[in-house]
């Protein structure tokens, strides 16, 4: 039998899976609940949950910082919009949104205004002016009064087709618009045409090769058929903007159903004007990407670069400044990113971290050494068990900690703090499901759902409970015992010592740690400093977690290190 000592002062790499247990020089653990990791090694107890108010349904929380002072929560169900802030509901909106539509929505924030897009419904703006919201569809400039300011295309299935004008049935401005072959659909009321630079307005289907349409102009007969027609990029037929963002003074939308690669960037300072012009520097810009894969872009990020995240992998515009005669489009990675709107790429220490379509990997995004080129680092390659088709995320800044709200009610946090090296996973659970997440300033908030009611609650550092009744269950295990490559047939433990901070209750080995009766006056802060506990002849195996630390009672705890002594045998 061999004498041996295995302290770990440090617990920076978290849960890791089993088949990294006899990986070197890694500080993880084999189970983590419940605790998070700090980011001077050690663990504590995750905080508790303070109920905020009852939701409507199932709902996803939204951050909108309308300004430095204003943090708001949006919580989006099934057609309404609840308005919080500092945890009073200020305000209640209709939505066009049902709650399938919900988790598809992307957003961007400008000021006091939301612009939320989804393939199948048209842009709405969601404004905050004088302590009054309001939610309007997304309307593009008429600088002329002739015509809006949107982009137009020619679709692949529009060559071959011409079209005739007549006159319409309703006034010198209605036209009667024939098309060559089947072409109008019932979705095609509401779609913009351009043609003899003149913009109309389909309003009434009435076949499958004659719709009636009005311009904001008198017209004249043309003197035939008309080849060169263009219709709107966005509509109820080609579908609207997936993604959105504002970059470098634009506002840029990606994706629809029928151009999957395409991107529209507004004019410079007018995010309403996506007319492209004559291709002035400020003016509008229309592209797509060209690849052999039939990339869906699925994410827009402003970054150093225009990062573009679709399907099939990470492509990025890296002209300063963009104008319609520089755009230049390179693929950078081939990872591909998960399509669920609400998995929103987050910013962490400057760079872009998303989760990828296999709903495994949590990838970040960052230039190599000479800023030329992207790499896409997997963030949970030890801990992708804890991944689980994940449905939410947030990142906050303050705590340095990333929140990935898992489908099976869990979810999985990351501490990501490079200066310190830390960056552990650990699992939350509660007494119902976690269902979304969001930040707002310093501020996390979640949904939780519990016998088919859904609150709003927040982690509070001084809640020693869930909802103020239920306990927390934490629980960390060691790994198993790598003694320079050897595997011992036996393990004989013979005293575990913790270092404590400001602790007062825990089990170690389903035995209570007993800590100095004085720790537990009502304002003491509890025990710090080192303490022993005896399991002289406790035999465990080689494959066995050598200690784990758990309890449940509403007392703070943090460990510093774990210290095994014992004896094994080869």
């Amino acid at each position: 039998m061999t004498e041996f000592i295995h302290t770990q002062n440090s617990f920076a790499s978290g849960e890791i899976a089993p088949e990294f247990y006899l990986t070197k020089n890694i500080n993880g653990v084999a189970y983590l609940e419940n605790m998070d990791v700090l980011s001077g090694g050690g663990l504590a107890r995750r905080p508790g949950l303070t109920d905020v108010a009852n939701l409507l349904g199932r709902a996803r929380l939204i951050s909108f910082d309308a300004s430095d002072q204003e943090n708001y929560i949006l919580a989006l169900t099934n057609f309404t919009i609840q308005i919080f802030n500092n945890d009073t509901l200020v305000g209640s909106l209709s939505s066009p949104w049902s709650e399938n539509i919900v988790p598809n929505l992307q957003f961007a924030i400008h000021n006091n205004t939301i612009v939320f897009t989804n393939p199948d419904v048209c842009p709405y703006v969601l404004t905050k002016q004088d302590n009054i919201f309001t939610l309007e569809k997304f309307k593009f400039y008429d600088t002329t009064g002739t015509h809006n300011q949107i982009p137009f295309m020619k679709y692949d299935d529009m060559y071959g087709v011409s079209i005739a004008v007549s006159s319409g049935p309703n006034g010198v401005k209605s036209a009667t618009i024939t098309a060559s072959q089947d072409y109008w659909t019932s979705n095609s009321v509401g779609t913009a045409l351009y043609f003899n630079n003149q913009q109309w307005e389909i309003t009434e289907y009435v076949s499958p090769t004659v719709v009636y349409a009005r311009s904001t102009l008198e017209y004249s007969l043309p003197s035939g058929a008309i080849s060169d027609w263009t219709e709107s990029a966005f509509d109820n037929r080609h579908g609207w903007p997936r993604a959105i963002t504002f970059h470098q003074d634009r506002l840029v939308f990606a994706c629809t159903r029928a151009t999957p690669g395409g991107i529209w960037m507004s004019r410079v300072g007018e995010y309403r004007n996506f007319d492209v012009g004559t291709g002035l520097d400020d003016e509008a810009i229309s592209t797509t990407l060209l690849s052999k894969e039939r990339h869906q872009i699925c994410n827009l990020i402003s970054s150093d670069k225009l990062q573009i995240l679709t399907s099939y992998g990470e492509w990025s515009i890296s002209d300063k400044p963009l104008t319609p005669s520089n755009i230049n489009i390179v693929q950078q990675t081939s990872v591909g990113c998960a399509t669920l709107a609400s998995l929103t790429p987050q910013k962490i220490e400057g760079e872009t971290v998303f989760i990828s379509n296999t709903l495994t990997d949590i990838r970040k995004l960052s230039l190599d050494a000479l800023g030329d080129r992207y790499n896409a680092d997997d963030l949970c390659a030890y801990s992708k068990h804890l991944i689980n088709n994940p449905i939410d995320i947030t990142y906050n800044k303050v705590l340095k900690q990333l929140y990935v709200v898992n489908n099976d009610g869990t979810m999985a946090v990351l501490h990501q703090d490079t200066v310190h090296g830390i960056s552990a996973w650990t699992r939350y659970k509660s007494y119902g499901n976690f269902v979304s997440i969001a930040t707002a300033g310093p501020e996390i908030y979640v949904v939780l759902e519990h016998e088919s009611t859904y609150k709003l609650s927040k982690f509070v550092d001084s809640a020693l409970t869930d909802s103020g009744i239920h306990n927390i269950e934490f629980r960390v295990s060691g790994l198993p015992m790598n003694f320079s490559g050897h595997r011992p047939k036996h393990l004989r433990l013979r005293k575990i010592n913790l270092r404590l901070w400001k602790t007062k209750a825990a089990f170690i080995n389903n035995m209570r740690v007993e800590l100095p009766n004085e720790i537990y006056a009502p304002y003491a802060d509890g025990f710090s400093g080192d303490i022993s506990m005896n399991f002289l002849g406790s035999q465990i195996d080689e494959s066995t977690s050598p200690w784990t630390i758990h309890g449940h009672e509403p007392a703070p705890i943090t460990v510093l290190s774990v210290s095994v002594y014992g004896r094994y045998e080869i």
